[in-house]
């Protein structure tokens, strides 16, 4: 069992059903399930075998859906490439999973080229463009012969998100079918997405909330409807034509669709839930959001290397007040808190949130170190969310804070080092420390205090510097000059970020 023999049951058994939308095209169940065979033996005459890696970076489109069928077919893990990144970013990812293909939009080839990668620019891998031969390449698969498909064990790897990380760098997280086929049932069990569902694919592929539902919308035998981007008017389209399960809608544009859903001649078809990561939301556009589509909000906690789960359960009930954001634990998971020496805690007591269960992620991979990828999760094992939580007798799950300081902007975590690590490298500046402040549209974004050796240093010469290193969300969006005696360090010397925000929070509002 696997996505793709799940998947083969459904077009089997509704082959005319419309499986994707893309630019008003619609393609069937059946049609999909014949591309994504093409698209395997494609990989196969290429030379791919179970187990390799295709780096895809591409925008939303059908082909990414198809890619993704046709490598779970044979067993070939899709590592999803952000194309918000910089270049800097997008060669250490790409290096990272050391892939035998890369496959590339138009659009984004211009930042592939400048990301310089050495297996690209030496050669040794090759680069098939979307927009140029694809149809060509796909005919190629028919040399590969009789390709055994649909083989790869529950436990394979299908494909690889993203996530932050704590040095600095991003982590790729690999995704098993095992995992996918868990999250697919945590969703219908919690009635996230219900099997027949529309889902408008919206976001970028390369995130969680649009590879998770797109697949879950598959197996379930609804349609998906793909977009490049945020397109309001087709949003507002799709909303008043279609019954749509999960209705995403993030921190930082939540404002923007109430605009749009707010214009005279609005209806709703049906949307079962709406929304995502309630804490980053102002309540009274929790309000508004919900009674124009008549549905609940999802009040969500759950991460890249979790899927929706693990604390994804609750709903705030449509077009009333929100005054209580405790999560509720989703199926198919199990959690724990935990203190700094791995006790689990009492009842109303902080401690740190572990996770364990299906859905869970493979591991961070890193195949430039590790032939097989790297050290991998095992059954049973728990994954620590970084995040303390505390649970009252009723079972509900209540947010403290984060263990380690993450920066959560528009749905995206940013880790201060990232940004550290850049603006440490810049002409001009001795030291600095990154900050989360909150943000009316994004939820947070960045803020850095700098120490500058150069009195000359402004600004806007260091963001300038920045960009281009680091994707546009992580720039920091405001940069305060300060001493070194200023920055306020514990025993050890490291500097305290808590303090430091309460400071920041008192200069904004003109205290002390």
């Amino acid at each position: 069992m696997n996505v793709y023999t799940l998947f083969l049951n459904r077009a089997r058994a509704w082959p005319a059903r419309v499986a994707l939308v893309h630019e008003g095209r619609p393609m069937r169940y059946d049609e999909l399930a014949r591309s994504a065979g093409r698209t395997a033996r494609a990989l196969a005459a290429q030379g791919l075998r179970p187990g390799d890696r295709v780096a895809l970076l591409s925008e939303n489109r059908a082909e990414y859906v198809q890619l993704l069928l046709g490598a779970a077919a044979l067993g070939v893990i899709v590592a999803c490439q952000n194309w918000r990144q910089s270049p800097t970013e997008l060669r250490h990812c790409i290096t990272l999973v050391r892939p035998q293909l890369v496959i590339c939009s138009a659009r984004f080839a211009p930042l592939l080229a400048d990301a310089r990668v050495d297996a690209l620019v030496n050669g040794e891998v090759p680069v098939l463009n979307l927009d140029q031969g694809h149809e060509a390449w796909l005919q190629q698969g028919q040399r590969a012969g009789d390709v055994p498909l649909g083989q790869a064990d529950a436990e394979a790897g299908l494909f690889i998100l993203y996530t932050s990380g704590t040095t600095g760098l991003p982590k790729g997280a690999l995704i098993s079918h095992r995992a996918s086929m868990a999250r697919a049932c945590i969703a219908a069990l919690d009635q996230l997405l219900v099997p027949g569902d529309a889902f408008i694919a919206w976001t970028p592929m390369f995130h969680m909330l649009a590879t998770d539902s797109t697949l879950t919308t598959l197996l379930g035998g609804g349609t998906v409807f793909i977009l490049d981007g945020l397109d309001l008017p087709a949003l507002r389209h799709l909303v008043q034509t279609e019954r749509i399960g999960h209705l995403v809608v993030i921190p930082g544009m939540v404002d923007k669709a109430i605009e749009a859903f707010s214009a005279p001649g609005f209806s709703v078809k049906g949307v079962r839930g709406v929304g995502c990561m309630a804490d980053l939301v102002p309540p009274a556009q929790i309000e508004a959001i919900t009674r124009l589509v008549q549905a609940p909000f999802l009040n969500s906690f759950g991460a890249t290397e979790t899927g929706s789960a693990p604390a994804s359960a609750g709903l705030l009930a449509p077009g009333q007040p929100v005054h209580d954001l405790s999560k509720r634990q989703s199926s198919l998971c199990l959690i724990r808190l935990v203190d700094d020496e791995g006790s689990e805690v009492g009842p109303d007591q902080p401690g740190e949130m572990q996770v364990s269960g299906p859905g869970l992620f493979s591991g961070y991979c890193d195949y430039q170190a590790h032939a097989d990828g790297g050290a991998r999760l095992r059954q049973g094992d728990w994954f620590a969310m970084g995040d303390m939580f505390t649970r009252s007798a009723d079972g509900l799950l209540h947010y403290v804070d984060r263990k380690k300081y993450l920066i959560k902007s528009g749905g995206e975590n940013i880790y201060p080092a990232e940004i550290e690590r850049v603006l440490g490298t810049l002409p001009g500046v001795a030291d600095a420390v990154v900050i989360r402040q909150p943000d009316a549209q994004w939820g947070e974004v960045p803020v850095a205090y700098v120490v500058a050796a150069d009195p000359a240093l402004d600004a806007a010469t260091l963001i300038a510097r920045c960009r281009g290193q680091i994707a546009g969300y992580k720039l920091p969006r405001e940069v305060v000059f300060v001493r070194a005696d200023e920055l306020p360090r514990n025993a050890t010397g490291k500097v305290q970020r808590n303090l430091l925000e309460a400071a920041h929070a008192r200069r904004r509002a003109g205290g002390p």
